[in-house]
């Protein structure tokens, strides 16, 4: 949908601190790695398995939320990668969110920043993902 409705050239939404701009990158975050798209497809579907393995033994619903999260976002960014142009794991992902001073980016690059923080905040309160009587 962003690459029917928006251009490379930013459209303001609130003033200069929040632009709507059409880019694509081929990389990871920060337009790391843009030459090495399949190895970050495969890197993804191994995240995903990793993700649906753990996810299934978890009883904590935090946990849960974070790893679908996680999930999600990766889901979302693999998704451009198979399904846009030259395809088979080497499109490029839409990004499409400008804040001043960083990078553009997209929802599904939003989902897992925001999975990473919860994930952090569980492992430093000690929150486990199973409870005693599932270990």
């Amino acid at each position: 949908m962003a690459k029917r409705l928006l251009s490379s050239t930013p459209k303001q939404i609130f003033g200069h601190a929040l632009e709507f701009q059409l880019t694509f990158n081929s990389g990871a975050a920060f337009s790391l790695a843009t030459s090495a798209t399949i190895f970050l497809s495969v890197l993804s579907i191994c995240a995903i398995v990793g993700i649906y393995i753990f996810a299934r033994s978890i009883t904590s619903r935090m946990w849960g939320l974070a790893l679908g999260l996680l999930l999600g976002g990766i889901l979302g960014n693999l998704s451009d990668r198979v399904f846009r142009a030259p395809y088979f794991f080497r499109g490029s992902v839409v990004d499409w969110i400008r804040l001043p001073h960083w990078p553009v980016f997209n929802l599904a690059d939003t989902s897992i920043v925001i999975s990473a923080a919860a994930i952090a905040l569980l492992l430093l309160k000690n929150v486990k993902p199973r409870s005693r009587d599932e270990q």
